[in-house]
């Protein structure tokens, strides 16, 4: 069999890609215009051929509209699986996505590009600015979530060294590349970052890794180990970035000024019970792990956030904002 044969056996197949590539509600094809794509892919194509294959893949389930330019009928593809605005939200958060690098961000918005038209896929290529975010280094996070996943499902351990960055930027294995293993529990997406949730036979208790810290993750035979009740709790709690430095769980009443209700739902979310208090401002009382993370958040409000009850956890405030305060003496 010829080239132009075998091409001839896929002539649905191409003229599909020819229409979904050249056409749009802006952009359609004349039946001679198709007859010259095909030839261009060596494809021989007479007028009723071409009407009989449209409409087999009209029969098929796309979704091609019948126009007319001049004494001629027109043909383009007028709904997509996705459509351009989808394509361009998709685009936008591939390229401004801390996780992904920069070559992986490339690379899936050039197969988003693959979606639509030639005249729409070059204006997904957009610059998003990204608040002068850095991006992603490590390439190896996508093989990483994926054996995470496996393992989850097959309910079994895995294992991985985990690395840091030292004072000289250089990456460094932790404690001279010690091998963690442990039962993996969840995968949380926190900040722009993937941390998995597991149970550290190192520690013998909950513990939480940054994805794209790991290094050489394999998944085992080994069956995951039965949490205890007081674990399953515990691993609950760490689904929370404020828990991940060992925080304890309080309840704790905080007043805000009434500009920051946004910033307030954004981190707790619209069920968050609140009432208005005098001045201007309203007071939530919520559930946090009183931990590093908890102050930076808290702690960037400046004066338009206090921590009103309970009393202890306001002395932790002041004490955490003595020991920033002894920086600058």
């Amino acid at each position: 069999m010829s080239l132009g044969q075998a091409k001839q056996k896929n002539k649905l197949i191409v003229l599909k890609d020819i229409l979904e590539q050249y056409t749009d509600e802006d952009h359609s094809l004349t039946v001679a215009e198709i007859i010259a794509l095909l030839g261009e892919n060596r494809i021989a194509s007479e007028r009723k051929t071409v009407y009989d294959d449209i409409a087999t893949l009209i029969d098929f389930g796309m979704d091609i509209v019948v126009t007319r330019r001049g004494h001629s009928n027109a043909y383009y593809v007028a709904s997509r699986l996705f459509q351009t605005e989808e394509l361009y939200i998709l685009s936008d958060a591939v390229a401004s996505s801390r996780f992904l690098t920069k070559k992986k961000s490339s690379e899936l918005i050039s197969k988003i590009q693959k979606l639509t038209s030639k005249y729409i896929a070059p204006k997904l290529s957009r610059e998003i600015f990204v608040n002068s975010r850095v991006k992603a280094f490590n390439e190896g996070i996508y093989y990483n979530i994926n054996s995470i996943h496996e393992a989850i499902r097959r309910n079994c351990k895995i294992t991985f060294k985990y690395y840091y960055y030292d004072i000289e930027k250089r990456k460094k294995l932790k404690h001279a590349g010690y091998v963690y293993k442990v039962s993996p529990l969840r995968l949380v997406w926190e900040e722009d970052k993937y941390y998995l949730v597991c149970y550290c036979e190192k520690h013998g208790d909950i513990a939480r890794y940054r994805v794209d810290r790991m290094d050489g993750v394999n998944v085992t035979e080994e069956a995951c180990v039965t949490l205890s009740e007081d674990a399953e709790q515990e691993a609950k709690a760490q689904l929370s970035v404020y828990s991940m430095f060992g925080g304890i769980e309080k309840s704790v009443s905080i007043e805000f000024d009434e500009s920051l209700m946004d910033a307030v739902i954004d981190r707790f979310g619209t069920k968050v019970q609140s009432r208005c208090v005098a001045d201007g401002r309203f007071k939530i009382t919520v559930d946090v792990q009183i931990s590093p993370p908890f102050w930076g958040w808290l702690f960037q409000f400046g004066s338009k956030a206090r921590i009103v009850a309970p009393d202890d956890v306001r002395e932790l405030a002041k004490q955490e904002i003595a020991k920033l305060a002894s920086l600058y003496e």
